[in-house]
C-alpha cells in the first residue's frame, strides 16, 4: 500500500526527535553503557531507514534530494538482518554527525507540503 510522503517525512522526523530525545544528556561512554538506550535508538533508525526506503520506491525524484539516502537505508538493513555487525560507536558517530543534517533535510522538504 502507498503511504502519503508527508507521512513518511514525519515518521523520519519523529523517529529524529526520538532520538535526540533518548541521548540529548549523554555522552558517547554514556550510550555504550546503556543497552535499553542503544536499543531505542536502533529501533528508531530502523524506522527511519524503512520510511526513506518507501520514499525511494514511491517518491523517487523527492528522495533522491536526501543526502547519503543509500547509506541510511542500508544502516536500517544492517540493524536489521546484521544486527551482530553494529558498532556502537558508530552508531554514535552517526547521531552526533549525520542525524542533524537528515532532521534538516527532511524538514525542509517537509514543508514544501504545507
Amino acid at each position: 500500500m502507498k503511504r502519503d510522503p508527508r507521512v513518511l517525512l514525519d515518521d523520519v522526523i519523529e523517529a529524529s526527535e526520538e532520538i535526540v530525545e533518548y541521548t540529548s544528556d549523554m555522552d558517547m561512554q554514556a550510550y555504550l553503557e546503556s543497552t535499553i538506550i542503544r536499543r531505542a535508538v536502533e529501533r528508531c533508525f530502523t524506522i527511519i531507514g524503512e520510511a526513506l526506503n518507501q520514499l525511494d520506491q514511491q517518491e523517487p525524484d523527492l528522495a533522491a534530494r536526501i543526502i547519503n539516502l543509500r547509506n541510511v537505508v542500508d544502516f536500517r538493513n544492517v540493524l536489521t538482518h546484521g544486527y551482530h555487525k553494529v558498532d556502537n560507536e558508530d552508531v554514535w558517530d552517526i547521531i552526533t554527525d549525520h542525524l542533524p543534517i537528515l532532521y534538516r533535510t527532511v524538514c525542509d522538504l517537509r514543508k514544501e507540503f504545507v
